[in-house]
């Protein structure tokens, strides 16, 4: 699989209806809309040539458009709800596109809640899926946590089991390596996005990203946090 920097559209799905942190996505991160920083991290990929917004928003596509993205429609609000899919917004992003003679041949989601990627983070992405062997590409960290060590569940009768109970692990060193998936980015195949219901329904590449770097903001506690990160300038 070929690239060239116009096969690579970075698309930002950013709600208008944030339950937790009401206007979150353009909420101010150190003086800057939180989704600023996605869009700018897109626009310095050394692949993206154009960064779309799919919102059903007019207030944050409006601050989309000043940081320069483009809100070519507003996404439907049957697509915008809490218990919304993620890929049916993906899908319909890409429907706009091939309707509109724009059709991308990768398709890179770079959300709104991660600010503290680097774009080299979104090339490496991009990099993994154009060597032909992955239909989609995920970002992940290192997990601070194993299912396979010191991980309990409680049984019928209340008792404290551990989870993975067919093959106990007494050893942290000696449990599998894991990875959290981490909202840094998705590189996808549009033709990929377009055939199938899910990430799992193809063959899925991994690129690891570091835990400062792979901050998901749900919560004011993350926003603190991702504060602290922004100004610490050793990081």
């Amino acid at each position: 699989m070929s690239i060239s920097k116009n096969s690579v559209t970075a698309f930002i799905f950013a709600r208008g209806g944030s339950k937790g942190i009401p206007d979150k996505n353009i909420s101010l991160l150190c003086g800057k809309p939180l989704i600023a920083y996605s869009i700018d991290s897109a626009l310095n990929s050394s692949y993206v040539d154009k960064v779309i917004v799919s919102t059903d928003s007019e207030k944050i596509a409006q601050v989309a458009r000043e940081y320069g993205a483009e809100v070519p429609f507003i996404r439907p609000a049957n697509l915008a709800m809490d218990n919304s899919s993620e890929w049916l917004a993906w899908q319909n992003a890409l429907d706009y596109m091939n309707n509109n003679g724009q059709m991308t041949e990768i398709f890179l989601s770079v959300p709104a809640t991660a600010p503290l990627r680097l774009p080299r983070d979104l090339d490496a992405c991009v990099d993994k899926l154009v060597d032909g062997s992955f239909d989609i590409v995920v970002t992940g960290k290192n997990t601070t946590r194993s299912p396979y060590f010191n991980m309990l569940k409680l049984d019928g009768n209340n008792a404290a089991i551990a989870i993975v109970a067919d093959k106990p692990i007494v050893r942290r060193q000696d449990a599998p390596v894991l990875y959290d998936m981490t909202t840094v980015a998705y590189a996808a195949k549009s033709s990929f996005i377009q055939s199938h219901s899910g990430i799992f329904d193809g063959s899925v590449g991994l690129v690891v990203i570091p835990e400062e770097r792979a901050i998901d903001i749900d919560t004011y506690f993350d926003f603190k946090i991702a504060e602290l990160l922004i100004k610490d300038k050793s990081l």
